[in-house]
């Protein structure tokens, strides 16, 4: 029996201003290890593994602050259950700030 490596490719964007947080870096290909991803988990991945500053600016508690978008394969994740959503592979999870200060 072949055994298959076990992983989650998606891809991670980031915009609105919500890049800089990210070493500026707009577009991320992952591939997180295991499974059972959920976007909670992600979250926390991302601020442990991705964040380079200000990780208030993203998160707030155990989701994302107030004024950040969060798009999986361009639906709002309100629609999909928010943090409790079971990413799949080749999702597109978008981050989109909303804030922008003057």
């Amino acid at each position: 029996m072949s055994s298959s490596v076990v992983g989650l490719p998606l891809t991670v964007e980031f915009g609105g201003g919500a890049e800089l947080l990210f070493d500026k870096k707009k577009r991320h290909e992952l591939d997180l290890p295991g499974d059972g991803w959920t976007l909670k988990r992600l979250l926390f991945w991302l601020r442990d593994n991705l964040l380079t500053e200000r990780p208030e600016l993203f998160m707030q508690g155990d989701t994302v602050r107030p004024g950040i978008l969060v798009l999986v394969n361009d639906a709002d994740w309100e629609l999909l259950g928010e943090g409790d959503y079971k990413l799949c592979p080749q999702d597109k999870v978008l981050f989109i700030s909303t804030l922008h200060g003057g």
